[in-house]
């Protein structure tokens, strides 16, 4: 690849070669430990003497913005001051719009490889031990040749045939869900289905009703397309029908496993979720984002499978069964949306990368996903018991958990004035991960407490990590 370097005329040739690779330098088009070509090479390039080119690189070294390393070439030096881009966001039209953005949270961010914590309860992570390699690998190299074999041209807005029709088949077994493969589109995530959802059906103003406590980043979104989000209390049967309100156009629920307390919803305020949405023209989202793994009880069905008017959209998500860097999920749209969600999704991406979609389709078919659901069922069960065995005895006194059935987090309230900042802060001395329960309440009254993931740390990490918990609770009284 030839160095964009463009020489005028036959004058001052060494000072137009440093202004440009000068220029290059600073503004970051010439990175950090980029190699630039041996001057022979760029002299040949340019049409210049190699000494202009040879005398040029000695200069910018000497100034440090160049590093010679012996019998390997000259590179930009990673050390080089670079003076920052000058532009004021102030100055822009959109200046409110972006200071808007700016502000928003950032709820369940996951840390960085280097920020993370010895042992993390953090929630929607799951072990990267349990994923199993081996098989995902001849998935992959499956789907790399079937990749060569395509014919160049960009893939469906919906996803590939395979995918669908493994996802179909695997939801209709697992979780009940009523759909054909025709239904499905295949998205970058699960969030990525609830905003092209959201871009359909809601227009600035719209009403969405939203669970609370509830899942914040869903919120978010729904607030940054323009819409209301109308904040509707939950209680242990789940989301409190009555008090929807009218106009509403969209409802956001997470009925198998509530997002963040963890009760399911009962099969009465399910049938009368369904009835007020269709009395309203609204469509429910159901977000049944971790219910492959349920630990105790019958099994329920999706909301979806109840739907005989075609008013829910199902959201899945695979980043909670395999791992979430994969950011492969899916949903199940009624009729009246699926043609508009599909071109909403030609126009977002065109479509969702073909690779991981071949590999997740045979990694269905081929039975390895359910083989993967039911060796993770068996650990993070293990890891529950061992949580629950803990909060109901040396962590009683501060804790209870909420009863959960399903998914790999739970919630864990305060039974008295525990100071979770000052407990959270002083757990990451120690290299333990714990997160608030209080930032996922907007209206509803705050409930201090944690959210506990137990996905991520492994299960041997659990009771040591506890014992720090509970040395900490014992200091700050």
């Amino acid at each position: 690849m030839e160095l964009h370097v463009v020489i005028n005329g036959r004058k001052d040739l060494a000072e137009q070669l440093y202004r440009q690779l000068l220029a290059a330098i600073q503004s970051g088009r010439l990175a950090s430990g980029a190699q630039l070509p041996p001057s022979r090479l760029l002299a040949e390039q340019l049409g210049v003497s190699r000494k202009t080119v040879s005398d040029t690189y000695a200069l910018l070294t000497y100034e440090g913005l160049l590093v010679g390393k012996i019998g390997r070439g000259t590179f930009v030096n990673s050390q080089a001051n670079r003076p920052a881009r000058r532009q004021d966001a102030a100055d822009l039209a959109c200046a409110a719009h972006l200071a808007k953005w700016q502000s928003l949270p950032s709820p369940m961010r996951h840390p960085t490889r280097d920020g993370t914590l010895r042992c993390e309860f953090i929630g929607g992570a799951t072990t990267r031990s349990l994923f199993p390699q081996d098989e995902w690998r001849r998935c992959t190299l499956d789907a790399l040749r079937r990749t060569a074999q395509n014919s160049g041209f960009y893939s469906q807005p919906e996803g590939l045939p395979a995918l669908r029709s493994a996802i179909a088949g695997h939801i209709a077994f697992s979780r009940g869900v009523n759909c054909r493969d025709t239904d499905i589109v295949v998205c970058n995530g699960a969030q990525q289905a609830l905003d092209l959802i959201a871009r359909v059906v809601l227009e600035p103003g719209s009403l969405v009703a939203m669970e609370d406590p509830g899942y914040t980043p869903a919120r978010l979104m729904f607030e940054a397309v323009g819409a209301t989000a109308a904040s509707v209390p939950v209680d242990a049967e789940g989301i409190q029908v009555t008090q929807i309100p009218q106009g509403t156009r969209l409802i956001y629920v997470t009925p198998s496993h509530q997002f963040p307390l963890g009760m399911p919803m009962s099969q009465a305020r399910r049938e009368a979720l369904l009835a007020r949405a269709l009395e309203l023209g609204a469509i429910i989202i159901e977000d049944d984002y971790d219910s492959d793994f349920r630990y105790e009880g019958r099994p329920t069905h999706s909301l979806q499978s109840m739907d005989e008017r075609g008013i829910v959209a199902y959201v899945g998500t695979f980043s909670k069964t395999l791992l979430p860097d994969l950011r492969l999920g899916y949903a199940v749209l009624p009729p009246a949306i699926h043609g508009a969600v599909v071109k909403a999704k030609q126009l977002t991406d065109q479509h969702t990368s073909t690779l991981p979609q071949w590999a997740l389709a045979k990694f269905i078919s081929e039975g390895y996903l359910l083989k993967h659901i039911r060796r993770c069922h068996t650990v993070y069960a293990t890891r529950r018991e061992r949580i629950l065995s803990r909060l109901a005895g040396d962590l009683s006194p501060w804790f209870e958990a909420v009863p959960s059935v399903a998914g790999f987090h739970l919630a864990a309230l305060c039974k008295g004035a525990v100071n979770i900042p000052l407990l959270i802060e002083l757990a990451r001395q120690v290299e333990v991960g714990l997160y608030p329960l209080d930032v996922f309440f907007h209206e509803a009254p705050v409930r201090c407490g944690l959210i506990i993931g137990f996905g991520a740390i492994e299960t041997l990490d659990i009771d040591p990590s506890l014992d720090k918990v509970r040395d900490i609770l014992q200091q700050i009284g």
